[in-house]
Order: structure tokens, then sequence, then C-alpha cells
């Protein structure tokens, strides 16, 4: 692919390049970029908003280039201090390592593996044998008064907030580690354009080119607010099945659709656009959730997930998302999956009972006079955390029996049969006896 028509790819759907003109120069050059991700494994779990930033690492893979997944098991016992409020708590190196086998196994349904476009490194290799005096010329280059430019650290100091002196360390053994990759890239989202900044400013220091910063968005959960997080339970997990992939999709707010659709997607912005007009938001709704849904039942998602990926799985782009046949035989299974989902999402819709609702045998142990306290039905089967969860539960209308709203908290169950029971629209258990 010619430079122009490879700048013009990795430039859609990011928030900034530091510089595209130093980022067309570096692909013009006809060698390999060594394109970096730095991740703290704080969390071991990815997000749809983490597939923003490595599907764009995913794009250098396809033009050639290596990416370079840096694991910070060493700055994840600092704890990044970015768009934080008050200082988090250090991890050790056994549990950033545990939550790195994770991150990584997880970011493989993404990245290919291949070692020429692959390479996967921990910083604890360098940071951990840095001397002091090394860490003190490193210090040297930045100020404090730098350091306070960082909104989060200007922030907590207005207002009286603890800054410990290890925080500011953290932009510069990310920097650093620019510096010992020799990174041509690095990406990160907005969040992290200080902490990208400082690694430039590093490599100068040691007299390297200084890296390209392509910047991401971050992606707003399904709340519609908030940036997408675990935390905040607005999530939609890469390695989550289809069906719930598709439940999830199908609750974005149409406000931020169409930043789904040009982050998580290769869509043309016309077609997109298309798609919204066509099918309406029901319609582009189950536009995404299919092709999402479609991308990540893969072991690793296609390289483009586009309009030729949504018509190998049998929809017509076009028709605003109706059938079409033949299926391409090599999606098939996907195709079926993708499908079962829907037909689950339009079930549970329909005020219906999905047939794949699990079975959770309960001990006659439990019953007194051959009945069971209905709070405690629902948090044996897994629908509640306690008992006094499902009664708050039953006094707001949120629990049903066998399709029935739950109103009396003190109802006895009998199990001479089995039961179905409902946690707001979409979670479902059948419960009966253990013989």
């Amino acid at each position: 692919m010619k430079p122009d028509d490879a700048l013009a790819l990795l430039r859609r759907g990011t928030a900034e390049i530091i510089t595209e003109d130093e980022l067309q120069s570096k692909l013009a050059r006809g060698r390999p970029l060594r394109v970096k991700l730095g991740v703290d494994p704080t969390r071991p779990d990815l997000h749809l908003g983490h597939a923003v930033v490595l599907r764009k690492m995913r794009q250098f893979q396809e033009l050639g280039h290596k990416v370079i997944l840096l694991i910070g098991d060493f700055t994840g016992m600092i704890g990044d201090p970015s768009g934080r409020s008050k200082t988090r708590p250090p991890l050790s190196l056994e549990e950033t390592r545990a939550n790195a086998r994770s991150y990584v196994e997880q970011a493989r349904k993404i990245l290919r593996q291949e070692p020429e476009v692959f390479e996967l490194r921990y910083n604890s290799e360098w940071l951990a044998k840095l001397s002091f005096e090394e860490v003190i010329r490193i210090a040297a280059q930045m100020t404090v008064a730098q350091m306070l430019e960082r909104e989060d650290f200007k922030k907590r100091y207005t207002e009286g907030v603890p800054i410990g002196i290890h925080e500011f360390l953290y932009p510069l053994a990310q920097g650093y580690d620019s510096v010992a990759l020799e990174a041509d890239v690095e990406m990160g989202g907005t969040d992290q354009k200080f902490n990208l900044l400082v690694g430039r400013d590093l490599q100068r220091y040691y007299g390297q080119e200084p890296q390209v910063l392509v910047i991401m968005p971050l992606l707003v959960g399904l709340d519609g607010v908030e940036k997408m997080s675990k935390s905040l339970d607005n999530y939609v997990g890469v390695s989550e099945d289809a069906a719930t992939i598709f439940k999830k999709l199908m609750r974005v707010p149409d406000e931020v659709l169409a930043d789904y659709f040009r982050l998580l997607t290769d869509l043309e912005p016309e077609e997109a656009e298309g798609v919204i007009q066509k099918g309406g938001m029901v319609g582009a709704h189950r536009v995404l959730a299919r092709l999402i849904s479609g991308a990540y039942a893969q072991d690793v998602i296609p390289a483009w997930i586009d309009r030729a990926f949504y018509e190998r799985l049998g929809y017509r782009l076009d028709e605003a998302g109706r059938d079409r046949e033949p299926r391409d035989p090599e999606l098939a299974e996907v195709a079926r999956v993708v499908a079962q989902a829907e037909a689950r999402y339009d079930e549970v819709a329909r005020g219906r009972v999905p047939d794949d609702v699990p079975t959770v045998e309960i001990d006659a142990a439990e019953l007194k006079d051959g009945a069971i306290w209905v709070a405690r039905l629902f948090t044996l089967a897994g629908l509640t955390q306690s008992n006094g969860e499902a009664r708050r539960l039953i006094q707001n209308r949120g629990l049903r029996l066998d399709g029935e709203v739950i109103t009396d908290p003190q109802l006895q169950v009998r199990l001479d049969e089995p039961h179905v029971l409902q946690r707001g629209k979409d979670k479902f258990v059948r419960v009966k006896l253990r013989p």
C-alpha cells in the first residue's frame, strides 16, 4: 500500500496524530515500524473500549508493521494516575503478572501473533535494573511545573488531595519504555496524551528519533456518559458470548451509536449513516450487534469489520439488514451463532422465555414443609447476591416467577415442578428439586 493510502487508513477513527508529517515520513521509508502499546494489567478483563486501540494496532499489522504489546508489570506496581482523583493502591508484581496472562490471552482475539508482526514484552526487563543514578537523570528531564500541567495532578493539587512522589515517576517510567524499545509509534487513549508526550521528550534526550503518537478516542460505555469500564458495569467484554454481546449492543444509547460504528467497525462513514437512515435506530442497532457479535464470535476477529464481512454473514447492508442467501460457507457457524443471539434477544424482547435457560437444582434440605422462601430461592439460583438483595428487588418489582411479577417478599415456593426465575428483562434460571 502506498504511504499516502496507508496514512489515510491509519488516520481513520483517531483523535490525534502527533505528528502526521512524521508518520508519513516513517511510512515512506519502507521498513516495518515498531508500534508500541503499553498496558498496566490492573484489571484482567478486556472490553470493546480496549478494542478501539487494539484494532488500530491490528491495522498496523495488516500493513506489515510490528506491534509491541508491552505489559507494565513493573509500572503496574506504581499504578497509572491518569484520570485518577486519588492515589491508586499499588499491586504486587505477582498480581500484575497474573492479570497480564489473562490480558494477553484476550488480546490474541484481536492481534495477530506471527513473530514478524507481534512482540510481547514486560517493562520489568529494564525498569527493575535501572540504577538510582539513572532514575535521577531521567527525573531531571521534567519539572514539577510540567507535571502539574496534567489536569488530574492540577485538580488534586488545587483541591489539596495528596499526590505521591512515586506518581510523578509513572509518566517517566512509561516514557523510558519507549526508549528501551526504540519505538517508532506509540498508541494510547486521549487520557494518555501527557504520558505519551513524555516518551518523545525522553527519546530526544537519549538521542533517538521521537516516536509518533497515535491517540485514539475513549469509547463511551453503555450508560452513554462515562468511558467504558467494567467497574462501572457499562462494558461489553471481548470474550463474552455472542448472545450477551448482541443484547448489550442493542442497549447502546442512540446519541453515541454513530461513535460505536466509527470506532468499532470499518464501515465507511456514508455506509454507517445510510444504515441509520434506512433502518432507523432499531435497525442500525441490529446491524451493529450483528457485526460485532459475529466478529468476536471467532477465535481471531477479521481484519476488517466492514460491509463485505456483514454480507458474508448473510445480510444486506443496503436493505436495512434483511437476510439473504446463500451465506459464506466459511462463516456458516458464525452466522448461525449470530442468528441464535438475535433470536434470543427477540424472544426476550417479546416477553418470552428463551430456550437456552440454565437449570439449577435445589437440595431438598433447603425446603421447609415442602417449600422455600422466594428470596432464598433466587439467591441459590445465582440471580441475587443475597437474600436482602432479593427482598429489595421484589419490593421494586424486579423479580418474576414463571412470568409473573413477585409482589410478596415472604412468598413460599413449592418445588413439586420446575419454575422459571427471572431478574429484569433478560436474566433467567430454571430451578427444580434435586432428585
